[in-house]
Parts: structure tokens; sequence; C-alpha cells
């Protein structure tokens, strides 16, 4: 029994994310009659298992993390980041898993798996579903596309169409890695974070030169690196092709083609509770208007404008905002009003809540055999630096 209550509440947190994925995908939601039991159940298994094994810090720490997960989580609902039924599927995990489960150990290189962190398990369970977001990301908007976009697929796959482009960048970045290997032979450096902050320089540098001397310096030593070591120059340049063209695809996935993809026009009549609005709308004095551009692109602005007060100051009094709670009856009623007032139009953009609860069972299957990738990049980092 001591070593049974573990694994079954393991088996069931797997179970409860795999229902819970299936839920949110299908209908949007992560129902209550899922989580509020799971919370108890949690609490109760923790609790014989407390009482099996004669230490009451076990239920003590079981009912502080879950407090405390719970607490986060609505701090992060507040902030519009999660939605009601996230919070209260971490909660539930918390409650059943408080520790980490000692499943399975394995070796790699010499490094003892999953690699736990210092911090609680739970902890490690939305760290891993959070940077699980990424790739979950990328194929639910591809499907989205396929699915019910098909015409953002022109712009999703014009990077290949564009390909010119991208054999000259392929070109300019091996010139880049060769130049630098040349100098690091020379000057027999070993440090790689210098080669790569030189190969990124040698980058810039040598596509900001004119045509014509970027076409023959780059000819020269592409045509040396072939004669030095031929396979592993075009195995080079195949690779980095395929991979540019590959990043300029995801960066489209996860920018324009996402945000035509993940959003619909509705009339305003057909707009309904915990639809997610697409963009804010602001008051300042007695106009209108609509901020719909990203934080990431208000940053660059500011950078290439060299005006940070965007950035800083308030554009006026918040009307809707674009929370994962989604719209509420009195958000619904105030765009009629202002419609009927001639301040907007009759219709309103709304954009689809992705599903957080599959992240969230990536992340868990990540933490109990893999275990916490933040802890793991720090020991990445670590062994790369020294």
């Amino acid at each position: 029994m001591i070593i049974e209550i573990p694994l079954i509440t393991t088996l069931i947190a797997i179970v409860a994310c795999l229902y819970a994925s299936y839920s949110d995908l299908k209908r949007g939601i992560i129902p209550n009659k899922l989580t509020f039991p799971l919370i108890g159940l949690g609490i109760l298994l923790n609790g014989i298992y407390a009482f099996i094994m004669g230490e009451i810090w076990i239920i003590v720490i079981c009912l502080v993390v879950t407090g405390v997960i719970f607490a986060l989580g609505y701090l992060f609902w507040k902030m519009g980041a999660w939605a009601g039924g996230d919070v209260k599927l971490f909660t539930a995990l918390a409650a059943l898993l408080p520790f980490y489960p000692s499943l399975i150990s394995y070796e790699i290189w010499g490094v003892q798996f999953p690699l736990e962190a210092i911090y609680p398990f739970p902890l490690t369970l939305i760290i891993n579903s959070i940077l699980s977001i990424l790739p979950f990301l990328l194929i639910y908007v591809f499907y989205v596309v396929v699915k019910t976009k098909p015409h953002l697929m022109d712009e999703l796959m014009a990077p290949v169409k564009d390909y010119k482009k991208n054999i000259v960048l392929t070109l300019v970045i091996v010139s880049a890695v060769t130049i630098t290997m040349f100098i690091s032979q020379q000057l027999q450096l070993q440090i790689i974070i210098i080669s790569l902050i030189l190969i990124y320089l040698l980058s810039i540098v040598i596509s900001k030169l004119p045509n014509y001397v970027k076409a023959v310096l780059v000819s020269v030593v592409t045509t040396a690196a072939l004669f030095y070591n031929f396979n592993v120059t075009i195995a080079s340049v195949i690779t980095l092709f395929i991979s540019i063209n590959i990043i300029e695809i995801v960066k489209r996935l996860l920018t324009s083609v996402s945000k035509k993809a993940l959003q619909d026009e509705y009339p305003l009549e057909k707009l309904s509770e915990g639809m997610i609005p697409a963009y804010n709308l602001y008051q300042r004095d007695d106009d209108i208007y609509v901020d719909d551009e990203s934080f990431t692109h208000k940053i660059t602005e500011a950078i290439k404008t060299r005006n940070f007060s965007t950035l800083t100051t308030p554009p006026g009094k918040r009307l809707i905002g674009t929370l994962a709670a989604g719209l509420t009856p009195e958000d619904i009623e105030l765009l009629k009003k202002l419609q009927k007032d001639g301040k907007i139009s009759d219709k309103f953009k709304v954009k689809k809540g992705v599903p957080f609860a599959p992240s969230i069972f990536i992340g868990l299957l990540i933490s109990l055999f893999i275990g916490d990738l933040a802890f793991i990049v720090q020991k990445i980092l670590i062994w790369i630096m020294y």
C-alpha cells in the first residue's frame, strides 16, 4: 500500500489530464465535475499515505503546496493568462502529486533522469506545461489552417516559394562560419560563445555589403570551403537551407498566420459570454479606438523609432480587454451601446482560445519521465560555459 498510493495518484493524474485534453479540444472547457473531485481525492489519498507512513508532514505539505498552486493560478487567472479550468486542473494535480513520484530511473551520459528541481513537483509541472505550449501551438494552428482556413497556406508556405532569398542567406551564413573557423584556428580560440558571436556579427556585415561585393565574397569563401571539405560543406548548405525555411514557416505560424487563423469576426448580436476579444478597446476623451498590436511589435517599433513612450504611457481607459476569462454580459451590452452611438462597427473580432490542457498533459509526461526542463537547460548552459 505504501508503494501503491503514489503510483495510483500518478495514474489518476495521467488519465485526468488525458480526459481534460479531450474535453478542452472538443468543447473548449475543463469540466468542474473532473477537477473538483480530483482535488478532494488527491488530499484524501495523500492523507491515507501520511497515516500509513506515520508522517503527518506529508498531508501538511500536500495542503500547503495545493494552496500555493491555487493562489498562483488565481493570480494568473486575474492577469488573464489562464482560464478558470486551467487553474483548477493545476490545483487538482498539486493535490494528487505534491511530491515528485519516483516511477522510473535511468542514466544518459552519466546524468540521472528524471532530473528533479529543488522546488516542489507541481512547480516543475507548471514550468514544463508552459514550455510545452509552443510545440502544441504550432500543431494546433497548422490544424486550424488546414481544416478551416486553407487560403492561409499560401502565406504560410511563402518562405519556400521565396527560395532565392533563403539560398543567399544560407551562403552568407556558411561564409560567416567558414571565416570564423579560419580565425579560430589561427588564433587558437576554443570558446564556443565567442565563435557564435563572431558568426552572428560576420553574417550581419556580409548581408549589409553591396550585392556585387557580397556575391564575390560569398563565392570565394564558399568555393574555398568546398575545396577543403566538400562533403561537410554540401551537407551544411543543405541542412542550413532546410533549417532556414522551417524557421521562417514556424515564425509565420506564430505571428501573422496564427493571428489570422485564430481570429473570427462576429456580428455583435451573435457575441456570447466567454468569447475572448481579439484586441483591446480603449477610450480616450470621447474617442474609441482599437489596440491590436502585440507587445513584441510595440517593443520592435519603439526600438526602431527610439520612442519608448508608447510602452509606458497608458493609451486611455480600457473598456474591453483580451483576458482569458472572455467577454462578460456587461461587455457585450457596452459594445452594443457603443455601436448604437456610432463609435464602433456592428462587428467585433474574437479569438479562439488555444486549449491549454493538452500542454498540461504533455508537461506532466515530460515531468514524470524526463524531469524539469528549466533545470535541464540550466545544466546544459553551465556545461557549455564551463
